[in-house]
Formats: structure tokens, C-alpha cells, sequence
């Protein structure tokens, strides 16, 4: 079972970490491309022989199957006949011939699993090639540029810049007198809803006021109270 677990690691292997490792990312992604189109070969060789192997054990449990059931046959002939000795080795025969048959039956079944396993491997081998192939240029074109800006962004020492660059004082600066601006507006806010309050007081007190002369003149009018009594008493 090689062939499986070398197809195994290709399908899981992550074609970009590769690159990442490789000094050459054009020859490492060619040699991957290599390794693939070989592995593939060599799977479809062995899925070809396992699908024989599969039909020979196929064959040969259907073979004992059939010779099992002649063997049931012939005790049930012997049985018929009277003959007692003659029944019971033709009904040792077909046991032995029927615990053949389930022996090629498990074999069978392991076989088809593995069959079954194998090419859903190939499969998806055979997809990533396509896939592979397809991004081999991009692929390649992207490392080599990352790698690039690697070289450049270290050579120059981007990360040293930041002390010379003029533009971070005037940020902190900017920032100081945003930070003023938002306090002083907060102090006018502040005013402004306090005078807001008091006017609001002064609404309230003539709302009331305007409430008891009207209550005021509606007593009066029924005569509970003299009407000359100054409403401020």
C-alpha cells in the first residue's frame, strides 16, 4: 500500500507552504508537478491491479458458493437414498466449501475498501495536479514577489524610518488640539443646558401660575368664593 500513503501525502500537502520553503520556487513547484504526474501513474497501475485482485476474489467466492450448494445437493440425494455415511461427508464437504466462501467474502469486502479508498485518492490527486498546473505561473510570480518585498522592505530598514518621519509629531499634535476642542465643546454643552434648565423653570412656574387663576375663576364662578379675592392670596 505505498502508492496510498505517498498519494495521501501529496493530496494533503499544501502546495504554498512548500514554496515557501524552497530557495527556487520554480524548479520546487516543477518537481512537485513531477512527483504528482509519477505518483498517479503508479496509483492508477495499482488501482488497475487491485480491481483484478478484487474480480479474482469475487470469482472464487461465487466458484466455492456453487460448490458448497452441489454438496448440499448431493447429501440431500444421499439422505434420500438411505445413505447415512455417504450424507455426512458430502454435508462435511459443504461446510468446508461454505467457510471457504465467507473467507473470500471478507477478503472481498477488505479489497473493495481498499479499492474504493484508493481511488478517491486518485481523484482528488488528479484534481489538484489539474489545479497546480493551472497556478503554476501565478503561483511561482506570487512568491517570487513576496519575496522580493521581503528583501527590499529589509534592506532599506522600513522599520527605522518611523523616528525621522516628521508626520508622527504633527499627528500627536493634531490629536492634542482635537482632544481641546472636544472639552471646550463640552463646556459650552454644558452652559447652554443650563440656561435651557432655567428657562425651562421659568415655563414651568408660569404654566402653574396660569393653572391656579384659571382654577381660581372657575370657583368663583360657581360661588364658593368671592370673586374680589386676590388671586395672590
Amino acid at each position: 500500500m505505498g502508492v496510498i500513503d505517498r498519494v495521501s501525502r501529496l493530496v494533503r500537502a499544501n502546495v504554498n507552504d512548500l514554496l515557501d520553503q524552497a530557495e527556487d520556487p520554480e524548479i520546487m513547484i516543477d518537481q512537485i508537478i513531477r512527483d504528482m504526474e509519477s505518483n498517479i501513474s503508479d496509483a492508477r497501475k495499482q488501482v488497475a491491479g487491485m480491481i483484478a485482485q478484487e474480480k479474482e476474489l469475487e470469482y472464487d467466492r461465487d466458484e466455492t458458493q456453487k460448490l458448497a450448494d452441489a454438496w448440499g445437493s448431493k447429501a440431500e440425494r444421499a439422505v434420500a437414498a438411505g445413505k447415512d455415511d455417504l450424507a455426512r461427508e458430502a454435508l462435511r464437504r459443504q461446510k468446508d466449501y461454505a467457510d471457504n466462501a465467507k473467507l473470500y467474502e471478507t477478503q472481498l469486502t477488505a479489497q473493495s475498501e481498499a479499492v474504493g479508498k484508493l481511488k478517491g485518492q486518485l481523484s482528488a490527486l488528479e484534481a489538484k495536479y489539474d489545479q497546480t498546473r493551472a497556478q503554476r505561473d501565478s503561483l511561482v510570480a506570487r512568491q517570487k514577489r513576496a519575496r522580493a518585498q521581503a528583501q527590499i522592505a529589509e534592506a532599506t530598514g522600513v522599520s527605522d524610518f518611523s523616528s525621522l518621519d516628521p508626520s508622527s509629531d504633527l499627528d500627536r499634535m493634531e490629536r492634542k488640539i482635537r482632544g481641546q476642542e472636544a472639552r471646550t465643546a463640552a463646556m459650552l454643552e454644558m452652559q447652554d443646558d443650563s440656561i435651557d434648565a432655567q428657562f425651562a423653570e421659568l415655563d414651568y412656574d408660569s404654566e402653574i401660575e396660569d393653572r391656579l387663576a384659571e382654577l381660581k375663576a372657575s370657583v368663583s364662578a360657581a360661588g364658593e368664593i368671592p370673586a374680589n379675592i386676590d388671586s395672590n392670596s
